[in-house]
């Protein structure tokens, strides 16, 4: 069938190879000439090295020619560019199934990517895949296990059989609310792991960590009406195991900048030239918590290391202070 991938970024690209693995017909695009040209060129991109996107996935910058006809639309745009996407994608939208693969909350209305495709393009055909996944990994074949999370029997079925195989592995959950509060606030977590790393802590210290976070996830996602039991799934220890424990994190890696005491010239050098997801979440999850009245004073701490100077050492002193 044919399925249009949205974004061309590292994920993008991941995503697209293993759809095209599984002989489906795939069109990727991006409104971006420069990355139109340089993967249709030279098959490959700077995102994601040393692997070679298939001469058979079509890249396009032209909307219209990547939705007409599609049977599957994988949204892997970055939180702060999705609005804006999905308003240019509702001129074509015929109501075909949507599998979202971007984490995060929109900067300003606090909404899950769920909640601002369904907005905007009113339908119910949507799942939500999550999981400890990095792009390189998916692109290298490694076996990875995501959760497929989705109210409608139609888009779950699509949705599987256009990813499955034997090395992509789906796991499906009704939760959507619990899969992506998960996904967004691993990154968190994964500040403050590399924290503590940065901090020359063990990885005992960092299992701590990570246990007494889930506790408090699981009650946040409880607040927001979600399944408790989420935090078990691949969306929730699974990916929260993998960002917290890795530097190829992005937010681990920011962390261990922080705890190791780097300059602050060298703190925005890397937020000026990374993308740190979960620096952009943390506004948006502080809201969410003081809105439900849910307490998680952990979100809080980290807030306060990084925008109030606190001293990182207090969160050692926190985990053991924690009821």
């Amino acid at each position: 069938m044919k399925i249009t991938v949205l974004g061309a970024g590292a994920y993008g690209c991941a995503l697209a190879q293993i759809l095209n693995e599984n002989k489906n017909e795939v069109f990727m695009w991006t409104p971006f000439e420069n990355e139109v040209n340089e993967l249709t060129q030279k098959r490959t991109t700077s995102k994601l090295p040393n692997v070679k996107i298939n001469q058979n996935i079509n890249i396009t910058s032209n909307l219209e020619e990547a939705l007409n006809k599609t049977e599957l639309i994988v949204i892997a745009i970055p939180t702060a560019f999705l609005s804006n996407s999905i308003k240019k994608v509702k001129k074509y939208y015929q109501n075909t199934p949507i599998c979202i693969a971007t984490k995060g909350i929109e900067q300003n209305t606090n909404l899950f990517v769920y909640d601002v495709v369904k907005n905007i393009l009113k339908t119910d055909k949507i799942a939500v895949i999550s999981g400890p996944s990095f792009a390189i990994d998916i692109a290298h074949n490694y076996p990875v296990g995501l959760t497929l999370a989705c109210q409608d029997k139609e888009t779950i079925e699509i949705t599987t059989n256009a990813l499955s195989n034997n090395h992509f592995k789906l796991r499906k959950s009704y939760d959507i609310i619990g899969t992506e509060l998960c996904g967004s606030i691993k990154n968190i977590i994964a500040i403050a792991s590399g924290i503590l790393a940065g901090l020359n802590m063990p990885e005992s210290t960092a299992a701590m960590l990570i246990t007494e976070s889930l506790h408090d996830i699981k009650a946040l996602i409880k607040g927001l009406g979600g399944d408790g039991s989420t935090v078990l799934s691949y969306a929730g220890f699974g990916d929260l195991l993998l960002t917290a424990t890795s530097p190829k994190s992005r937010n681990y890696s920011f962390g261990y900048l922080i705890g190791k005491g780097a300059t602050k010239e060298e703190i925005d050098n890397y937020i000026k030239n990374t993308t740190i997801e979960g620096l952009y979440t943390l506004k948006s999850i502080i809201e969410l918590v003081n809105n439900k009245d849910v307490d998680m004073p952990i979100i809080n701490l980290i807030n306060q290391i990084i925008y109030q100077n606190k001293n990182p050492k207090e969160l050692i002193n926190f985990l053991i202070k924690k009821p």
